[in-house]
C-alpha cells in the first residue's frame, strides 16, 4: 500500500479543519446553553431564598417588590397569600406556599442535571476536537515531509 500523496494528505486536512470549526461551533452554542442554564438554576434558587425569607419576616417588615426594569416599590410581604408561578409561555400558577416552595426545588434539581448532562457533553466534544487537533497537526507534519509522531521505519 502506498503512502497517501501531499495532495491527498492536504485534502484530509481541510476536511478535519472544517470539522474542528463545525466542532468548535457546536461547542460555542453548548456553552452559551450552559450559561443560560446557570442563570436559570441562580434564579431559582434566589426565589426559594425570597420565599423563605419572606416566611421568616415581620408582619410589618417593609420589603422591595420588583416590577421589572429595575424598578421597585414598597410593601409588606402577605405570609398566607399563595404565589404565582410562571408554568411558560407567560402563563402562571396559583399555588400554596409549601408546593411553590417544593416545585422550585424540583426545577432546581431538574436545571442541575441538565447542567450536568451538558458538561458530560461538552468534554466529549472538547475531546474530539483533541483528537481532530493531534491528527491535523500530524497530517501537516507529513505534508511537510517530517515524520509524524508514531510513524516507524522513517529516518
Amino acid at each position: 500500500m502506498s503512502a497517501p500523496s501531499r495532495e491527498e494528505i492536504e485534502q484530509q486536512v481541510q476536511e478535519d479543519l472544517m470539522r474542528l470549526d463545525a466542532y468548535r461551533n457546536q461547542l460555542s452554542q453548548m456553552i452559551q446553553q450552559h450559561q443560560m442554564l446557570a442563570a436559570s438554576r441562580a434564579d431559582h434558587l434566589r426565589a426559594r431564598e425570597a420565599l423563605h425569607g419572606l416566611e421568616a419576616a415581620r408582619d410589618d417588615a417593609d420589603v422591595l417588590l420588583p416590577l421589572g426594569g429595575e424598578a421597585y416599590i414598597h410593601g409588606r410581604p402577605d405570609r398566607s397569600g399563595p404565589v404565582f408561578l410562571g408554568i411558560g409561555a407567560g402563563y402562571v400558577a396559583e399555588l400554596d406556599r409549601p408546593r411553590a416552595a417544593e416545585r422550585l426545588a424540583e426545577r432546581t434539581k431538574q436545571i442541575e442535571t441538565a447542567a450536568r448532562d451538558l458538561e458530560a457533553q461538552i468534554l466529549q466534544v472538547e475531546e474530539r476536537m483533541t483528537i481532530l487537533r493531534r491528527r491535523v497537526e500530524s497530517l501537516d507534519a507529513r505534508s511537510a515531509g517530517e515524520p509524524a509522531q508514531g510513524d516507524v521505519g522513517r529516518h
